[in-house]
């Protein structure tokens, strides 16, 4: 046993000296000098351009909205030899997106509202004969009265309007629609059942969200054709 631990230690002790006679002495030098390295105060001068701005997102980093505007622009500029600056690039891509942004929302105006987008922020003045129809039920209200006051004015798209308003009263008075004030003409044809009321009820819709939601201009001429649709599809309602 005694032997045996003898052993153990004579290992130990032969492995010990074999390790340190592997180490590599690391060489200290003695002959360089050290000196301070002085930092110049035109430094931040010096280092000036994009390429040393670290805080600019580039590249992977900008969306492929992003990436495809400035191709766009670069493009335009290298066809007319134009040297845009990446400041100016980021001004242009702004810009575009403000537009982008008008267009989306025109279209939701147009799809929500049906009504044209310049009369949100323009202050068209509105005519006096007008009426707000969230105020009023259709059925109470004098539509012949308030059309032969648009008709001496000469405001035909008015009258128009009226005419149309005549059709969904005689409709509702029927009990064919059930009239609301913030319900569709597409929502009207839907409860038509009668084949050819729900035809003929559409293209008078159609002609008349063209004359009064798309402002085009009508004369007296134009009114009496108009006028001539509007009464062939009162005749249909029962």
């Amino acid at each position: 046993m005694i032997q045996r631990i003898a052993t153990i230690f004579f290992l130990i002790w032969t492995m010990f000296s074999m390790a340190q006679n592997d180490s590599i002495p690391i060489p200290v030098d003695e002959a360089s000098v050290l000196t301070d390295r002085q930092i110049g105060e035109d430094l931040s001068q010096k280092y000036t351009g994009d390429e040393f701005n670290y805080e600019v997102k580039t590249g992977e980093s900008s969306n492929l909205l992003a990436r495809f505007i400035r191709w766009v622009l670069n493009s335009l500029g290298e066809t007319f030899g134009l040297d845009i600056p990446p400041q100016t690039l980021l001004i242009l891509e702004y810009i575009i997106y403000a537009l982008m942004g008008l267009l989306a929302i025109y279209l939701l105006v147009r799809m929500f509202i049906n009504e044209k987008f310049n009369a949100i922020f323009s202050k068209k003045a509105k005519s006096i004969l007008d009426i707000d129809l969230s105020e009023h039920h259709i059925e109470t209200i004098d539509l012949d009265a308030l059309m032969n006051a648009a008709l001496k004015q000469k405001d035909y798209r008015l009258a128009v309007r009226y005419q149309f308003l005549k059709v969904l009263k005689l409709l509702s008075q029927k009990s064919i629609i059930e009239w609301h004030f913030d319900k569709t003409n597409l929502d009207y044809g839907r409860e038509i059942k009668e084949a050819r009321l729900q035809e003929e009820f559409k293209k008078a819709s159609y002609l008349y969200e063209n004359i009064w939601y798309g402002e085009q201009p009508i004369d007296e001429q134009g009114y009496a054709k108009t006028s001539s649709r509007f009464d062939t599809l009162n005749l249909l309602i029962p």
